[in-house]
């Protein structure tokens, strides 16, 4: 991942706010290098990470894909296709409720919502108050952070930590809690 950041999409309200929200939904921007991880293997993410089948109850919440073209909405909706006509396990019989929309104005959340897991991580978050030094952009934007978010979440493995540790910016101390925290999730 290059950079995440969480935010309100897909409604019409301007500036929505999370206390006024209007008709957007909350969502998650990801930047990513195609190189590394394709659009397809962020969509098998997607469709596996969450109950595709689970009816939209509030559009605050809603479950969605928003595509920024042609080609992301081809491959949206093929993979759609694709989890529907597998409908195996969990999903059997079940119909896919998951929305694929175009891309509209995204807003970023509060930031307090930003990096969330991340700045209940005290040393990590620390050290991430000190390299941005209140500039709160710099660490919505961050590699680093988005990486270290993931990392402090459970959403990677050791060998990836082992190959860029060295290159987030951490002290030895924050260091060795994200080592603590990757091998909790690792086990």
């Amino acid at each position: 991942m290059i950079r995440s950041r969480v935010g309100y999409t897909g409604g019409t309200k301007l500036n929505p706010t999370y206390y006024s929200l209007g008709n957007h939904t909350e969502s998650l921007q990801i930047e990513f290098d195609p190189t590394r991880i394709t659009y397809e293997q962020l969509l098998d993410i997607f469709w596996n990470s969450h109950n595709p089948t689970q009816k939209t109850w509030s559009t605050q919440y809603k479950a969605a894909v928003f595509v920024h073209n042609q080609e992301q909405a081809r491959l949206a909706e093929a993979s759609k296709i694709r989890m529907t006509a597998e409908k195996t396990g969990r999903w059997f019989n079940r119909t896919i409720h998951t929305e694929i929309l175009p891309a509209q104005t995204f807003y970023l959340a509060e930031d307090y919502h930003q990096k969330y897991l991340l700045q209940h991580s005290p040393v990590i978050w620390g050290e991430i108050q000190k390299i941005y030094r209140g500039d709160m952009m710099g660490w919505v934007n961050s590699t680093a952070a988005a990486r270290l978010n993931g990392y402090v979440g459970g959403y990677a493995s050791a060998e990836q930590l082992a190959g860029e540790i060295d290159s987030l910016g951490l002290s030895s101390q924050a260091q060795e809690v994200l080592w603590q925290t990757v091998r909790r999730f690792n086990r």
